[in-house]
């Protein structure tokens, strides 16, 4: 029976944290047994140069500032080249609003990727996706089909935030606003092509506010079936204009058993060792999450708001045997590729 969003708020606002993990494991058990999985990726950052300047971002920087960078097309290759080398079957390419790089810049990227490599594209947050539209005069949907035909596979669901207008008014007024974001995922998915979805907690947004959010995603998937899986990560204010405090734990905890309680389609549910650290990642597997996400063989937009947790297979494998699991190796499209 769906969990209508009346009843929901009362229990979010309301339930036990330890009764509603135990039933959002519930749901994860009876969909995956004792199988948490993971992947071996890489994110790479072509640029840090930004035209949005989002006040809870800690990574962009302004053209000509300090510190400000573009990569080259043989620097992206060379990090494409280790992550293969190092067992990797994915790649996060993702970047800031570049003012100046036409789509060319892109598509060149990921031709040049595809030719050499034989690895899975997961790039470009949805914000992109509509500034690389808007910079080349092109419609969402010819740009989707333009990066498409020359090799991207699927979109990450980054740029979500808080699908509440309200709050992404406040944190970052020159970003794409709800419905923007929600129709380059429509517009992806009717192409065939797959993303996940993502909701960012702690910006002083209120418990409505981000079912309203889940709302939003579990209508858009009931529409187009594109969403593998979903992924809630927490707000970092260190180095931010934006500031404030790191959510508790407690609270991201109870929004993962909330999310896999009211998100009855869709398939996946992400714990996120990356902005919890491993021992709240591990927690996670009795709290709804199917998958550990990635072993990230680079990331630089959370550690520059001070948050790093390192992390290996071996390490990664470890921390899901002790929570009980069977550790899995997957690719992009939740495969098993290796069980350990």
């Amino acid at each position: 029976m769906r969990l209508a969003s009346g009843e929901a708020l009362k229990l979010f606002r309301d339930g036990d944290l330890l009764e509603l993990g135990k039933q959002a494991d519930a749901i994860r058990k009876k969909k995956f047994g004792n199988v948490t999985t993971f992947i071996i990726d890489r994110n790479i950052n072509y640029t840090n140069i930004c035209k949005n300047e989002c006040k809870f971002c800690a990574f962009f920087r302004r053209k000509n500032q300090r510190g400000a960078y573009l990569l080259t097309h043989e620097e992206i290759l060379q990090k494409v080249r280790e992550t293969v080398a190092a067992g990797g079957t994915q790649l996060m390419i993702q970047g800031g609003l570049h003012p100046d790089l036409d789509l060319n810049y892109y598509e060149e990227m990921l031709r040049l990727i595809k030719k050499n490599f034989d690895i899975t594209i997961h790039s470009f947050t949805a914000t992109e996706i509509q500034h690389f539209a808007t910079c080349a005069g092109l419609s969402i949907l010819e740009t989707l089909k333009r990066l498409q035909a020359a090799g991207l596979d699927s979109l990450p669901g980054g740029g979500a935030e808080i699908l509440v207008d309200e709050i992404r008014k406040k944190i970052s007024p020159k970003k794409i606003m709800t419905d923007d974001w929600l129709n380059v995922m429509r517009l992806a998915h009717s192409i065939g092509m797959k993303s996940t979805a993502t909701m960012v907690i702690g910006f002083g947004e209120t418990l409505n506010q981000r079912l309203e959010h889940m709302e939003k995603i579990r209508n858009l998937q009931d529409e187009t079936g594109g969403f593998r899986a979903f992924i809630t990560w927490t707000y970092q204010p260190k180095n931010t204009a934006l500031g404030g405090e790191k959510v508790s734990a407690h609270d991201y905890m109870k929004t993962l058993s909330m999310t896999r309680i009211f998100l009855d389609n869709i398939e996946h549910i992400q714990g996120s060792w990356v902005t919890q650290g491993e021992k709240i990642g591990q927690l996670t597997q009795a709290f709804g999450a199917d998958d550990l996400g990635s072993i990230m063989l680079e990331e630089n937009v959370v550690r520059a708001a001070g948050t790093s947790f390192e992390m290996s297979t071996r390490k990664m494998t470890d921390l899901i045997r002790k929570a009980g699991k069977i550790p899995a190796q997957r690719n992009t499209k939740y495969e098993v590729l290796k069980t350990f």
